[in-house]
């Protein structure tokens, strides 16, 4: 009766690891659609390319290395072995002892491969219509290999520098965020300031666009922080409605920052807030209180 139980539990751990993989996978989607109608109509497509390209090339190359740099065997707490799960060799149904123990390895590793993916497509906002495609791939593989797997092995394997010193990171706060968001500023810094010709006019934003795709990250958002508890259990619940709280709250205080400014709420704006609050809950988001959250 105890295995059976325990069979059934872990069965239902797995079952909420594979949707919280699929709605983090959706949010590159809704990513795409969030960038685009920030764009000047010509380049819609061309800049949800860029998000929709991460899928593809972060994937390969995860498979490849990528996961073997992040969970591989620790060199000095500094970067995995590359050759441990070269190709997902040795990833398999059963888990593994020191990461994420009471999850299937190879399910752990297809729900990282989705963070993974939507790292390099977020700061490639930034960098929207100034530059070439074959550069903004090759600039997602070279931070996918010299930032991001470096970055998520200190954090998040046992003998990481980061993770030794005690970074508590619920949901790729530093891994994802932080890495993106500097990643963003120096890809600006480095273009330098937009010519006045590709400047957006506001009438050209397409705000239907930057709706949905906040509603696809918002909902994916779920996925990304409850589904980093790693079980379907009250941590999981605890994030959740963490993350949810938040965004509502930036929300609305993005629209009241508005009022107090004296100018008029508009669209974009409550939606970019709400943005906002999911990002900044994200690395708290199993950690802190629903009070606190708000």
């Amino acid at each position: 009766m105890i295995s059976t139980f325990v069979d059934k539990t872990k069965e239902k751990w797995s079952m909420w690891m594979l949707t919280a993989a699929g709605l983090v996978l959706l949010m590159t989607l809704g990513l795409s659609f969030f960038y685009g109608g920030m764009v000047r109509a010509k380049n819609v497509v061309s800049t949800m390319l860029r998000s929709f390209i991460a899928l593809g090339v972060v994937s390969i190359f995860r498979y490849a290395i990528g996961f073997s740099q992040a969970f591989g065997d620790s060199l000095n707490g500094w970067i995995g072995n590359p050759l441990s799960f070269a190709f997902f060799n040795e990833v398999g149904t059963a888990p593994h002892p020191r990461i994420a123990s009471g999850t299937p390895f190879i399910l752990f590793a297809a729900f990282q491969l989705k963070f993974a993916i939507i790292t390099p497509a977020l700061f490639m906002g930034s960098m929207a219509e100034r530059l070439q495609f074959c550069r903004c791939v090759v600039l997602m593989v070279l931070f996918s290999l010299i930032v991001y797997c470096p970055l998520a092995h200190w954090t998040w394997y046992p003998d990481g520098v980061l993770y030794q010193l005690g970074e508590l990171d619920f949901a790729c706060g530093t891994v994802v965020h932080i890495s993106a968001g500097v990643m963003a500023l120096v890809g600006a810094w480095y273009l330098g300031p937009r010519k006045q010709k590709e400047i957006v006019d506001p009438s050209e934003v397409n705000v239907p666009y930057v709706i949905l795709g906040t509603g696809l990250l918002w909902f994916g958002w779920f996925g990304f922080n409850a589904g980093s508890a790693l079980a379907a259990e009250d941590l999981a619940v605890k994030a959740f409605v963490n993350t949810h709280f938040a965004s509502a709250a930036a929300m609305i205080g993005r629209i009241l920052f508005d009022v107090v400014m004296g100018r008029k709420p508009s669209a974009l704006g409550a939606w970019i807030g709400a943005v906002v609050g999911l990002v900044a809950i994200t690395p708290a988001a199993g950690f802190v209180s629903y009070g606190p959250s708000i």
